[in-house]
């Protein structure tokens, strides 16, 4: 029974932490109707209607399939890693970092176990969960924090996208050097019963399901139709994929919601939050995200900045580093140590060295990124005429007033651009 119960404390450690903080919270500001107003609904349902979607789409076999065919056969060592790699960095831009993490990190030890190559597990591991950690930045839907500030700020896809471009390439690219630079002899996998799709029927609801809730996300269909649909079809077609979704995930978001609405009302740390993401929110998000993971500290930040930006890099970026920086990586971590004649230790030090060079590598890259969206977001607020009239937005001449009626479209580019709001123009 003691055993039980550390083990299921051991899996939901965030959880439990997020639910401390919020009854903490709760002596500062007492229990309330306002407490309803914390909670964003929206991302609670998009996030469980893609999660609902994607385990069901993983029940009918899927990527097993696309596993099997994809690594059967002879190939280099280097050639071998890379594919194994590349699985997870490539599926989670869609079905997002955990996900793809759970399926492929013990398809990788199969493998690996069965060519002989159980030396490899360490090394592939580590770069499979950096890979997924790279690969969930470039959509809104790769990542819970991607999704959070995608909802909260309002954003569109490509408002996403084009932020994080430069620092998912970067970061892809890294872990496919290191991939591919794995040494051995030719590898032959051979899967004596090569995995099948099942119930292609609905397997291909299921991706109609999926496309909706992208829809969803990028606001072109309510989300409250979609929750709808999905819960009906997955009842009906595959209800064992309710079991499968990640409720403590959901609970992490309601308990940090409640903490942030409740300190937010604090002064003095509503003070210090702003301080500190004013000065830096790239370097604050993902220092944060050291602490407490990336995705709790998306959250927290959320309220006290209107630089999306700045967090959306920093989360991101934050994902890579200590072991509790992103969830994903207790995934793996869990994993790897649950096989035969694992070395925990060794799998530590090499993700700390591993995730060192990311950080090395995408925080100035961050920091550029990020600087350089600022600048234009200003300059377009104020000035210069020549690239106000490239975006064709209205010249206002000399720098804009608030309450001035021909910068609202202004505005908006300015916050698309770099989170920038009408404080700007006054300071």
């Amino acid at each position: 029974m003691e055993r039980s119960v550390r083990a299921v404390v051991s899996r939901q450690v965030v959880p439990i932490a997020a639910g401390v903080l919020a009854l903490v919270s709760m002596a500062l500001v007492p229990p309330s109707a306002g407490y309803l107003d914390y909670i964003d609904v929206r991302t609670l349902c998009i996030l469980f209607c893609l999660m609902a979607v994607v385990a069901g789409i993983s029940s009918c076999g899927a990527f097993e399939a696309l596993a099997h065919r994809v690594l059967e056969g002879r190939r280099g060592t280097g050639v071998l890693c890379l594919l194994l790699v590349l699985l997870p960095t490539a599926c989670s831009v869609f079905i997002t970092n955990d996900v793809a993490l759970l399926t492929f990190v013990p398809f990788a030890v199969a493998v690996l176990g069965g060519a002989g190559r159980r030396d490899l597990m360490v090394p592939v591991i580590v770069l499979q969960t950096l890979g997924a950690n790279a690969g969930s930045m470039a959509t809104p839907f790769g990542n819970p924090q991607n999704l959070f500030i995608s909802s909260v700020y309002g954003l569109g896809f490509w408002d996403v996208v084009l932020t994080v471009l430069p620092i998912v390439v970067a970061g892809v690219a890294v872990v496919c050097v290191l991939a591919f630079i794995q040494k051995g002899d030719e590898v032959h996998v051979d899967f004596e019963e090569p995995a099948r799709v099942r119930d292609r029927g609905i397997l291909a609801v299921m991706c109609v399901l999926f496309v909706l809730c992208i829809a969803a996300v990028l606001r072109w269909i309510p989300y409250q139709v979609v929750l709808v649909v999905v819960l009906i079809a997955v009842l009906v077609l595959r209800r064992s994929a309710l079991l499968r979704v990640d409720y403590g995930l959901l609970l992490t978001f309601v308990f940090l919601f409640v903490f942030v609405g409740n300190v937010s009302q604090v002064d003095a740390v509503r003070e210090a939050l702003e301080g500190l993401m004013s000065w830096s929110p790239v370097l604050a998000s993902a220092g944060l995200s050291q602490i407490v993971s990336n995705v709790p500290a998306a959250v927290t930040l959320s309220g006290f900045t209107a630089d999306w930006q700045g967090l959306l890099i920093g989360t991101n970026i934050g994902g890579f580093g200590t072991p509790i920086a992103s969830m994903a990586s207790i995934i793996s971590l869990r994993i790897y140590s649950g096989t035969e004649g694992a070395d925990t230790r060794r799998f530590l030090v090499v993700f700390t060295a591993a995730n060192v060079l990311m950080m090395i590598i995408l925080v100035p890259i961050g920091l550029a990124v990020h600087g350089l969206r600022r600048r234009v977001a200003v300059g377009l607020l104020v000035q210069p005429a020549d690239l106000v009239r490239v975006l064709q937005i209205p010249d206002l001449g000399v720098p804009a007033l608030p309450g001035d009626p021909a910068l609202d479209e202004r505005l908006e580019v300015g916050r698309r651009l770099g989170g920038v709001d009408d404080q700007i123009l006054v300071e």
